[in-house]
């Protein structure tokens, strides 16, 4: 199975504006659920895309569980991203002004997807999320982030994504060269909070 191509858009049209935000669900959420995100971050000038995942989940286990019980769902939600950045690349928006946000199952996608496409982009919020597979393969990840702003924020603990693991994440971005902030939040839970936001809004989106 694969996901079908299905892209919400919110926000200007990529024909009129310099910016896109790509904003990746998690499991059981959609697109829409997604997008109603951009209303409390300062992307009031950019185009919003925003994937739907088929049947509501990107990959149906763990993103820690090994890496070819989560396949083909895995390759094909990765290959949606990059269809989704390259619709932006055909509309004249450059990629250094392509930015991504996700959430959770989301999260760990967005991280995945830039680091094996590692280069200039506008910035990256990852909320509950870190590379995925059983053990972190380095093979994957290549390219320069050029110091490309990302910001992960999370819980300790959270039920389905270990510190150690978002700590891991950190370190290897940092390795290609993304300016990375890390914001841990303790027993706060499986959601997002205002100082997220705010941190998304000075870092990322400002």
């Amino acid at each position: 199975m694969s996901h079908s191509s299905n892209i919400k858009t919110a926000g200007h049209s990529l024909e009129n504006t310099e910016k896109a935000l790509i904003m990746i669900h998690g499991r059981g959420g959609n697109a829409t659920d997604i997008l109603s995100m951009s209303a409390y971050l300062n992307v009031g000038d950019y185009a919003l895309l925003a994937p739907q995942a088929d049947n509501y989940t990107w990959y149906p286990h763990s993103f820690m569980a090994p890496e070819q019980s989560n396949e083909p769902w895995l390759s094909s939600a990765i290959q949606v991203i990059e269809n989704t950045v390259q619709l932006a690349l055909d509309k004249g928006i450059k990629t250094e002004n392509i930015y991504f946000f996700g959430f959770s199952q989301g999260a760990c996608l967005t991280l995945e997807f830039l680091a094996q496409h590692a280069k200039r982009y506008g910035g990256a919020v990852a909320i509950i999320g870190g590379l995925i597979g059983e053990e972190i393969d380095l093979s994957k990840y290549s390219g320069d982030f050029m110091q490309t702003p990302i910001f992960i924020g999370t819980s300790d603990p959270d039920f389905h994504v270990p510190l150690e693991r978002v700590n891991a994440t950190v370190k290897i971005l940092e390795a290609q060269n993304a300016d990375v902030k890390l914001a841990v939040y303790p027993n706060f839970g499986h959601s997002i909070n205002q100082e997220e936001i705010t941190i998304a809004n000075q870092f990322v989106f400002h």
